[in-house]
């Protein structure tokens, strides 16, 4: 459902989350170090089974014993101390290498556990989608209205999902002042079309094929536009064995109950490691008692964040940040230089052979990072051939420019030092793309930068202004940086 660029191979959270090593070990029950109903924050649940309850994470952690999930007593589960929502915090020192939670497969929440799986086996080839979110989605329809769900006390952490903020519920106004020239509102007005395109071709049918489950006031559009809003924040998505990458689709989204708590930083110090019988979310690194722990989503740009998650982390927490240059810019940088209609024509023609490449397109970006150019090959081969001559251009096409040249490919990557290097054209190309680019949002540099220095006015800004102010930021810091290595 949501847009994400592509990015090297990295782990991903959530709608692609973080992936981790193959164990085939037999799961964590009856480890030492847990101890599942007895954990002395699941005692006093109770009976939170069938309803939401007053104490929400008292029931939830609750159900966590019954459902056999193993809660580290070196861990706490709980509000206070966590960067947003809900957390997992330290509580006691933590060494590498510790297990923090345990969970059983069986108390995973998805098209394969849900009460009505067998009608979503049953329907599987009407209900495949573009996303390949719609059986879970439609799982979680049912089980979130469903008093009788077992899932009940997992829900009840959420309560109506009103937390979530992702730029999709914001106003179009808003979201458009605040994100222009991010790429944010773009992606978001491509998920909204799909949501709506999925929710009447896909979901209506089958909720009117099964009127004794679904109920289409109950069920509706806006529930469900929450409820993907959801997956996309908190879902896990499992890795494919190296061997099947090439000859299978992703695996489907997830839901990992206690796993799905912890928040993100680029920084983490834990991740999940999957086995036949269950997920562990193990420590990464020593933890101080009181510290909070954090998985990572993957190496997510902070538009990405915002977009798919409700958050950004602020300057310069973000290794991962990049920013993007859309290929068409450069299309119109290289457009704008051409003085003649000569030139405009060979630049025409220098632009369909690269989609003939396939190293540009009409909707891609070039990516770039902190430190140097994610998508180098596709950055270098466009700048090469938008900056030769008639003569030049002829002939290289006459070369084998089809095939792979290993020795260009070798020197390809496209780090900051090799960017100050690029042939002087290369450069005014780049630059004049660059200053396009910037002309796309609606505010400089200088006033973010007025704005993050100045405390007193940051935190009269909104929540959902802090956010966008962290993603445009960092976006023009890359930018501003490029500037600097190319004049």
């Amino acid at each position: 459902m949501a847009s994400v660029p592509k990015r090297p191979k990295v782990p991903r959270r959530r709608g692609g989350r973080d992936t981790g090593h193959r164990d085939p070990g037999s799961g964590l029950r009856g480890h030492p170090r847990f101890t599942p109903a007895s954990h002395p924050q699941a005692a006093a649940g109770g009976s939170a089974r069938g309803q939401r309850s007053a104490d929400p994470l008292s029931g939830f952690l609750a159900w966590c014993g019954r459902a056999g999930v193993q809660l580290s007593p070196k861990v706490r589960l709980s509000r206070a101390g966590a960067v947003a929502g809900y957390g997992m915090l330290a509580a006691a020192e933590l060494q590498a290498g510790e297990v923090l939670c345990s969970v059983p497969r069986a108390a995973l929440l998805s098209q394969h556990t849900s009460a009505i799986r067998g009608l979503l086996r049953d329907a599987q080839e009407s209900l495949q989608s573009q996303s390949g979110w719609v059986p879970l989605l439609l799982a979680l329809l049912h089980e979130y209205t469903a008093s009788s769900s077992p899932w009940q006390p997992y829900f009840s952490l959420w309560q109506d999902f009103r937390s979530l903020d992702h730029p999709m519920f914001w106003p179009e106004e808003e979201r458009t002042r605040l994100l222009q020239g991010t790429g944010i509102p773009e992606a978001v007005d491509k998920d909204l079309a799909n949501i709506h395109l999925e929710y009447s071709s896909i979901i209506l049918p089958f909720m009117k094929a099964h009127p004794k489950i679904f109920d289409p006031k109950l069920h509706t559009l806006e529930l469900y536009k929450e409820l993907v809003a959801f997956v996309m924040a908190y879902s896990f998505q499992e890795p494919l064995e190296e061997e099947d990458e090439d000859e299978k689709g992703p695996n489907p989204p997830m839901m990992v109950p206690v796993a799905d708590i912890l928040n993100h930083v680029a920084n983490h110090n834990a991740n999940l490691e999957y086995s036949p019988q269950c997920l562990r979310m193990v420590t990464t690194q020593p933890i101080s008692k009181g510290q909070e722990i954090f998985n990572t989503y993957g190496q997510m740009a902070n538009w990405q964040l915002l977009h798919m998650y409700g958050f950004a982390e602020p300057y310069p927490g973000n290794s991962n940040d990049t920013a993007d240059i859309q290929m068409v810019t450069v299309r119109k940088a290289a457009l704008q230089r051409a003085s003649s209609e000569a030139q405009q024509q060979l630049v025409a023609e220098q632009w369909d052979f690269l989609c003939q490449l396939e190293m540009v397109g009409e909707e891609g970006a070039f990516v770039l990072g902190w430190d140097e150019v994610l998508t180098e090959e596709e950055l270098s081969t466009t700048l090469k051939v938008l900056c030769m001559s008639e003569e030049e251009f002829k002939e290289y096409k006459e070369q084998d420019a089809w095939e792979d040249n290993s020795e260009e490919e070798e020197n390809s990557t496209l780090s900051n030092e090799a960017l100050s290097r690029l042939k002087t054209p290369c450069k005014k190309l780049l630059y004049d793309s660059v200053l396009l680019t910037l002309e796309s949002y609606g505010s400089d540099l200088k006033a973010e930068q007025d704005l993050l220095n100045n405390k007193e006015a940051y935190e009269k800004l909104s929540r959902r202004e802090q956010q966008a102010l962290h993603v445009r930021y960092g976006q023009k810091r890359i930018l501003h940086q490029l500037l600097e290595l190319v004049h």
